[in-house]
């Protein structure tokens, strides 16, 4: 099987040695193991690996601790570090023993001691970011981006377009060639092996639910919960609307606000913001709900073929969904934190901008279109960023244009190779 390169290990290197604890957490199957493991490997020092996936060594981590953590030498590498949280109060001391040092002169500098991954985000993961605050460097993975599966260098997509006529571009694909990748999705085991992909997601969702689901719901709802998914997966780039979809359901409101955020936590999903400021009064509020990889939102949705897929009504909804994805990638792999940068706009008046980028405080208007011609009207609430009170960029739609083209001195069609 091929290693393929990761935007992320860029990120990784700068941060060893910075953190006594680096935390990678992320969905299942993304590659984070096989991140920390490459670029452990290619460390001028050895790093000791082990994993919580043993029962024999998470029975030991969760009996004894102490004990646990002085058996192995660091540089250690804990994988599946949720399975005993119970090591997070002694890796804490261990750390605070470490800085003493320093300050008292016993040791010269930092050094990362501990590399954890994590397949979710959930309690486990908030405790770390708070007891270990301003020692831990936490990095999230998410699927493979078109631009690592094309081998192609990464960087921030801020819709400058200056800076976007300086990108090199993906591959250009016919419509149906674009499908095909949305309908693989972004899981690196679909690029590296010859695995069926139906087969693939069947697995994929039996092992979340099994390791990841049933020790946070009541079993008698788990059929409740794969039809809940499922109706999410229907509704990618729609806003989440908790009465909505419990009704389809048949579970309550509080319920599916929990299970929206076990998702959320354990990075299947992504929920975009609203963008709301002091100026803007009637925007709403409601967050839009993304799945990260498409595939498995495809799969879900009950696609079998990528050329029904692309015939569908679900076809703009999962382009959007595509793009948004890719777009959310080009920050998570440089280490951005993406709630920072990304929202959508959305009014009383029925006013809507997709995707609106803040980045370097100027603010990015972006429209998605699933056409090689959008209309020109298509920029139409573009104006409605002005009244934000804040610097405002030119605007873009991303579309299956073959070149960039100007609209007006100002807004832009830019081909989604460039993301």
């Amino acid at each position: 099987m091929k290693y393929i390169r990761r935007t992320l290990e860029d990120k990784l290197n700068s941060m060893i040695d910075k953190y006594q604890v680096i935390m990678i957490t992320g969905p299942r199957q993304v590659g984070k193991s096989t991140l920390l493991n490459f670029v452990a490997r290619k460390c001028n020092y050895k790093i000791n690996k082990i994993t919580l996936d043993n029962l024999i060594l998470k029975n030991q981590a969760k009996e004894d601790p102490e004990l646990f953590l002085r058996t192995y030498e660091t540089p250690l590498i804990i994988d599946e570090f949720q399975k005993a949280p119970e090591l997070l109060s002694y890796i804490k001391m261990i750390v605070d023993d470490e800085n003493e040092k320093i300050i008292f002169g016993e040791k010269e500098s930092v050094r990362t001691l501990y590399f954890l991954t994590g397949s979710q985000i959930f309690e486990t993961m908030q405790e770390i970011s708070e007891s270990l605050a301003g020692r831990v460097g936490i990095l999230d993975v998410y699927g493979l981006s078109e631009r690592e599966i094309e081998g192609i260098e990464s960087s921030l997509f801020i819709p400058n377009i200056i800076d976007i006529k300086k990108r090199s571009r993906t591959k250009y694909n016919s419509t149906l060639e674009l499908y095909k990748k949305i309908y693989r999705g972004s899981y690196p085991e679909l690029y590296v092996s010859d695995k069926d992909i139906e087969q693939y997601y069947s697995d994929y969702l039996r092992t979340f639910i099994e390791r990841d689901i049933r020790k946070l719901i009541n079993i008698k709802d788990e059929y409740k919960f794969i039809k809940f998914i499922s109706s999410l997966a229907a509704r990618t780039g729609q806003e989440f609307i908790a009465t909505s979809i419990a009704g389809e359901v048949g579970i309550d409101d509080k319920t599916a606000t929990s299970w929206i955020s076990i998702l959320k936590n354990s990075g299947i999903i992504y929920l975009l913001q609203p963008y709301m400021n002091n100026t803007v009064g009637r925007a709403v509020k409601r967050e839009k709900i993304y799945f990260t990889d498409t595939g498995l939102a495809c799969y879900l949705a009950g696609y079998v073929d990528y050329i029904t897929l692309e015939k569908s009504i679900y076809s703009g909804a999962i382009f959007e969904t595509y793009i948004v994805s890719e777009i959310i990638k080009s920050f998570v792999n440089q280490g951005k934190d993406v709630r920072k940068h990304l929202y959508y706009y959305r009014d009383n008046y029925q006013k809507e901008i997709d995707l609106l980028i803040n980045y370097n405080n100027i603010i990015y208007p972006v429209e998605i279109k699933k056409s090689a011609n959008p209309r020109r009207d298509a920029i139409k609430n573009f104006d409605v960023v002005k009244s934000f009170e804040t610097k405002v960029g030119n605007g873009i739609i991303l579309c299956m244009i073959k070149d960039i083209i100007a609209i007006d001195e100002n807004n832009y069609m830019v081909p989604i190779e460039y993301i």
